[in-house]
């Protein structure tokens, strides 16, 4: 592989023009596709094959909503202390708001609160009135119809009540590219300014990263039209398409740098740096893509989309690494090592001079001499620390609510919702009765409702409501406690329990479904798969890692690595967003379940990003032990190699992760959070910290691999070792020309 990344990169070099207007070319055919193909977003949850999702395609045949083909919206109402909506002034400001609503273009219909529909809460205080738009997708909706129904809901403001405008319509839609992911790349090019020490080159990294994340993004955004995607999906492609294109860009340019300071061809340096640090960076891409793609093992459709479509966009960062990168660096010629800038160009000169002048170990080298000096203090307290930061990790508890913005108007009047009618009016679980008889069906509804009305945890239950075919009934069931409550989930278990006395005795089938019953059971599928992918994935690792290394106990000690820095992560994520721990400074307003897909998100990132790390610092590691240095001496010698452009890596990798948590959405502050915690953890307590104290207990045997191993095993010269020993043959003088060039 690395004698055809090294030809790859040497002909890229060379034929920059092409290479970039390629690049170019396929740029511009993405975005013509996006702006011509793309369609709205979806915010639906599927989960195909379960019961919640089959009754659900049924209450859609048998109880078709009067507003299908419509989004909807709500406009909730509060009256003051002491005052209700139904009667006074703000009454008559509600029916003039709802009117005004009505009125305004691109409403269809406007259903006004009602006691009868129950819209108007029990102490009269709070009412919701339904608005249907002529649009089918919340996107569809024009900013005129929004700024009239704000308009409309001024009116009733004016006359002392509290309003709202809430539901679908008004969801928001993320940023893909917020003040805070633009303060994470600025922090990203400081780092790059320090490491290169010029400015043009500390550029490249982030102009090819911007390049892959359009490109992967455009063409997510085109694929819509023929696709169901969710919004998220496309801020996860910006935060990996950002991190991973920086990074990997990072270490080949590192390379190529390195090499052209000392001397060698910009052309041979572009080649020889693509083809060892970018079969690093290619296997690295390959693990992230992969733990990724394995996500669509959980059959959840929009968990497929997610990560088929962050895989897509780290494919591209790859490519764009091994391709666009040698063809910007044939741009820069020498001025790669250059500096235009004067303090930058100062302080490359003396970098450069105490480089020369240096004759001891350099920081990097020193940190693993002082690992290796104490291995078991440094593993028992990076043990210890990684065990504190992932113990609420045992606490757990999964959902798919807290996404929205909490300071939104959305968000505000899902707020007066819960304050006014409780916080499961909004979470009701629907039991549908089916059979083949309209009395029997009648009859085993009444049981239900009856059997539901005893349980503990319920606030109220609809009076039965047949469907016009006879053939269903269903019953609303409105819980005590939130959708996300345990008290909730505890409910759902207890209908579905208890329904089989009725089916038998009736003859008929009893289903419980609803919008909080699909995220329940979404939760519970993911919470049951989620070890079997941590398998699927840690047995990835050990594979890839045995074949990378050709050793045993170097990958189970990355594996094992790789798990402490999930369990810290998870631990931080439980303690932030569901204890509420320094909610206040990260700004989290509700705290509750931990977003249900998240876990197995991070273990797919994390996965990859860790292995990258401990192929750039343990194959230097690798690299001198073979050459015949001992164990010890190997580890800190290779440590010293890769310390500083690690390091850089996983500063890049918090500042672009950690920028996200500036954003207001909680799913995406959540997975900011944990990314940027895993990074830190793995980079700097895992990887650097704890690999060279293993190391160093190992010795010899770290790099112990059984015979039969040796032999069926590929060598896939990740490094590029083979292809140095090519170069080294190709530039030694060959005897016998010497001898005819000395006659």
């Amino acid at each position: 592989m690395s004698t055809f990344l090294y030809r790859l990169g040497r002909f890229c070099y060379r034929r920059k023009g092409v290479v970039i207007g390629g690049w170019l070319g396929v740029l511009v055919v993405v975005a013509v596709a996006a702006l011509g193909l793309m369609k709205p977003f979806s915010s639906s949850t599927t989960i195909p094959g379960t019961e919640a999702q089959r009754t659900l395609d049924v209450l859609e045949k048998e109880f078709p909503p009067a507003d299908r083909g419509h989004v909807t919206g709500k406009i909730v109402f509060r009256a003051a202390d002491g005052k209700k909506i139904t009667a006074g002034e703000p009454a008559k400001a509600v029916a003039e708001a709802t009117r005004a609503a009505e009125g305004t273009r691109g409403v269809a219909s406007v259903t006004p609160p009602s006691a009868v529909a129950g819209t108007v809460s029990a102490d009269g205080r709070t009412g919701i009135a339904q608005v249907a738009f002529d649009a089918e997708k919340a996107d569809g909706i024009q900013n005129a119809t929004k700024q009239g129904l704000e308009r409309a809901a001024d009116g009733a403001r004016a006359a002392g009540l509290t309003v709202e405008l809430g539901g679908d319509a008004f969801a928001t839609t993320p940023e893909v590219m917020g003040p805070g992911e633009v303060v994470g790349v600025l922090i990203a090019l400081g780092v790059l300014v320090i490491v290169f020490r010029t400015l043009r080159s500390a550029i490249i990294p982030v102009a090819t990263a911007l390049v892959g994340v359009a490109i992967g993004v455009l063409s997510l955004l085109a694929l819509t039209s023929v696709v169901t995607m969710d919004s998220t999906s496309i801020i996860l492609a910006v935060m990996l398409g950002l991190a991973v294109g920086i990074d990997y860009a990072l270490f080949i340019v590192s390379r190529h740098q390195s090499q052209v300071r000392e001397g060698m061809d910009p052309e041979e340096s572009a080649g020889l740096a693509t083809g060892t640090a970018g079969g690093a960076v290619v296997f690295a891409g390959a693990t992230v893509v992969i733990a990724l793609a394995a996500l669509a093992i959980v059959n959840i459709p929009f968990l497929t989309v997610m990560g088929l479509g962050a895989a897509a966009t780290v494919v591209v960062s790859v490519l764009i690494a091994v391709t666009l990168l040698p063809a910007v660096l044939g741009l820069m010629g020498r001025r790669v090592v250059t500096s235009t800038v004067p303090v930058l160009a100062r302080l490359s000169r003396r970098s450069e001079q105490k480089r020369v002048a240096r004759s001891g170990p350099s920081l990097g080298e020193r940190w693993a001499a002082t690992t290796a000096r104490r291995p078991w203090t440094v593993l028992i307290t990076c043990v210890l620390g990684l065990g504190i930061l992932a113990a609420p990790f045992t606490d757990l508890r999964l959902g798919l609510g807290g996404t929205a913005d909490s300071h939104s108007s959305a968000a505000r009047a899902q707020k007066l919702i819960d304050d006014g009618f409780g916080p499961g009016y909004s979470g009701a679980l629907v039991v549908l009765v089916q059979g083949t008889d309209k009395a029997t069906v009648a009859s085993a509804a009444q049981h239900v409702a009856s059997g539901i009305k005893e349980l503990r945890g319920v606030s109220a239950v609809s009076v039965p409501v047949p469907a016009a075919s006879g053939d269903a009934a269903l019953v609303n069931v409105t819980p005590a406690g939130g959708p996300e409550s345990e008290a909730t989930t505890k409910l759902l278990g207890e209908i579905r329990d208890m329904r089989g006395g009725i089916e038998e005795r009736t003859g008929t089938d009893v289903n419980v479904s609803g919008t909080t019953a699909v995220n329940i059971d979404v939760a519970d599928k993911l919470s049951s798969a989620l070890p079997v992918y941590c398998l699927l994935v840690m047995g990835l690792a050990l594979v890839l890692l045995t074949v990378v290394f050709r050793a045993v106990a170097v990958p189970l000690k990355a594996a094992l690595g790789f798990l402490f820095s999930l369990g810290s992560a998870l631990g931080v994520l439980v303690a932030v967003f569901q204890w509420g721990w320094l909610s206040g400074p990260l700004g989290v307003d509700h705290t509750g379940p931990v977003l249900s897909f998240l876990p197995m998100l991070l273990v797919g990132i994390l996965f990859g990003l860790a292995m990258d790390y401990e192929v750039f610092l343990v194959s230097r590691m690798r690299e001198e032990y073979a050459h015949g240095t001992p164990p010890t001496e190997a580890m800190i010698r290779g440590f010293g190699h890769s310390a500083k452009v690690v390091t850089a890596a996983a500063l890049i990798m918090i500042a672009v992760f950690g920028g996200f948590v500036l954003a207001e959405l909680q799913v995406v502050k959540g997975m900011g959070l944990a990314l940027a915690v895993g990074v830190l953890m793995d980079a700097f307590v895992v990887r650097m910290t704890l690999v060279p104290a293993v190391m160093t207990l190992l010795g010899h045997r770290a790099w112990w691999l059984p015979r039969f191993l040796h032999r069926i095993l590929p060598n896939v010269d990740i490094e590029g070792e083979r292809l140095m020993r090519q170069r080294a043959t190709v530039q030694q003088p060959h005897p016998d020309r010497e001898r005819q060039m000395a006659h």
